[in-house]
């Protein structure tokens, strides 16, 4: 198959059986939940792009390992221009979902574990890397979906994993076989668990000798025996139970989180397995990819911002009053900031031992430092432009009650020739925008904390060789040690 459509999409999620519990509640037609429904439909939407010519510019891509044209979330970080690629490709899709597309991780994991399974059957002559690629290759015939597990619950985060009181609190081997490992533990934030076929699970943290069993990594079905899918709560979401005033019509986006209840994991499909030197580099090098992933999305979505607010002040009659074209600016210089440091950490990208390229760490978490603190204020300059309709609208079964829709369409309306409808369909995309907590949450935290963003450019910055640059032209004279 290769690139699948839409349709076959939809087809594939009917003979996926997911564990999902929702508000207390377990559901076994999930995908047809109202507070799933608008996730999956942002994920048809990518498979709906790869079938249109020019999405398919942006999302498919030549296969070496299968020989065929494939979606760019499967594959293998090769070049620089594929990391640019990719960049682009996110930007496109932000401007066409508005949001999370959530296929994204499971690509960025692919790259991370391969460059350490690579590194670790070079030292022990493991087989990690064949059984990677074989995945990849039944990946890639199925044009699935992946998403990737990293974030562990943690517990006591003063303690390493194998010092917790509770064993579980990260995820673990708990037993082996010849057949196989069995896992168990939890994943947190995992975005679009239940819209993927297949997840992998990556180690979160580094990990020393004692940590061994936590030094895992492997891929299962997402309706795997065992695999517990529990919907992660966000602002706005009654909206969609009722099926009014959403904002974003018809894409949305959640993070479950996911349990492994003694799952069962064969050995071809176990990617690392107590090799506790290449858990820390694995997920960095996630992090990494992640964060220069976010460069592509969030520029996208900031355009998206750009464009509401600008909307709202030409709905509001006031398109050319000069704070408001300064804001504009000032949005403008911080997503393409976001944007061009995302570029720029693929041209300055280093070839591995693999053959997969990795950014350059430095610009890309100077771009997600940025996006974390400065996208703020970007949808705070929205806000002020839009103005206080973005919050305390009526809601649209007021707008259909016949008694007391007439007089809102009046009251609501702003210039002339622009509907009532058309105004509150904007100010109600703002107010998601705004307000909607896991897209929030996400511009600070998501692909790691602002903090860990801040030690990977510091670590990977060369503070010392700054200091010859200015002791040269300061006429200071180094002393030889």
């Amino acid at each position: 198959m290769a690139i699948m459509t839409k349709e076959q999409y939809y087809d594939s999620l009917k003979d996926l059986h997911h564990t999902a519990y929702i508000l207390g509640e377990k559901v076994e037609n999930i995908h047809e939940h109202p507070l799933i429904s608008h996730m999956t439909a942002s994920v048809a939407k990518t498979y709906e792009l790869e079938n249109d010519p020019e999405g398919r510019e942006y999302l498919v891509t030549r296969s070496g390992l299968i020989d065929e044209d494939v979606s760019r979330f499967l594959k293998f970080y090769e070049s620089p221009d594929d990391l640019i690629a990719k960049v682009r490709m996110l930007k496109y899709l932000a401007h066409n979902i508005g949001g999370c597309y959530m296929r994204c991780t499971g690509m960025d994991a692919i790259s991370s574990v391969g460059i350490e399974v690579y590194n670790c059957d070079e030292k022990y002559g493991t087989e990690y890397w064949t059984r990677l690629v074989d995945f990849i290759k039944f990946m890639q015939k199925n044009d699935y979906v992946l998403f990737s597990g990293v974030t562990d619950v943690k517990g006591d985060r003063a303690k390493r994993p194998s010092e917790q009181s509770d064993p579980d609190m990260y995820l673990r081997v708990v037993d082996r076989n010849s057949d196989g490992i069995v896992v168990r533990g939890a994943k947190i934030h995992q975005t679009g668990s239940l819209c993927a076929h297949w997840g992998i699970a990556v180690p979160a943290r580094e990990m020393r000798e004692a940590d061994k069993d936590y030094a895992v990594c492997f891929a299962f079905p997402a309706d795997a025996e065992g695999v517990i899918h529990v919907y992660g709560r966000g602002t706005l979401e009654s909206r969609a139970m009722e099926g009014c005033d959403l904002g974003n019509i018809e894409f949305s986006k959640f993070a479950p989180m996911v349990l492994f209840n003694d799952v069962f994991i064969p050995w071809k499909y176990v990617f690392l397995d107590g090799e506790y030197e290449y858990a820390g580099n694995m997920v960095r090098s996630f992090g990494n990819y992640h964060r220069h992933s976010h460069g592509g999305c969030k520029c996208g979505v900031g355009d998206v911002i750009i464009g509401a607010a600008a909307t709202a002040a030409d709905y509001n009659g006031v398109p050319n009053v000069s704070h408001i074209r300064t804001k504009y600016a000032e949005m403008l210089k911080v997503t393409e900031a976001i944007y061009g440091c995302s570029i720029a950490a693929s041209i300055e990208s280093t070839k591995t031992p693999s053959g997969i390229y990795t950014v350059d760490p430095v610009l890309s978490n100077t771009s997600k430092l940025y996006e974390g603190k400065e996208l703020a204020e970007v949808i705070r300059m929205m806000i002020e432009i839009a103005g206080g309709m973005v919050t305390g609208i009526p809601s649209q079964k007021d707008f259909d009650n016949p008694d007391i829709g007439p007089l809102l369409h009046k009251y609501l309306k702003g210039v002339d020739g622009v509907s009532t409808e058309d105004r509150v369909r904007i100010f109600r995309l703002i107010e998601k925008l705004a307000f909607e907590s896991r897209d929030i949450v996400s511009n600070i935290h998501g692909a790691g904390s602002p903090e860990t963003h801040r030690m990977t450019i510091l670590n990977n910055a060369n503070i010392e060789q700054k200091k010859k640059y200015a002791k040269k032209l300061a006429g200071i004279k180094e002393e030889e040690k």
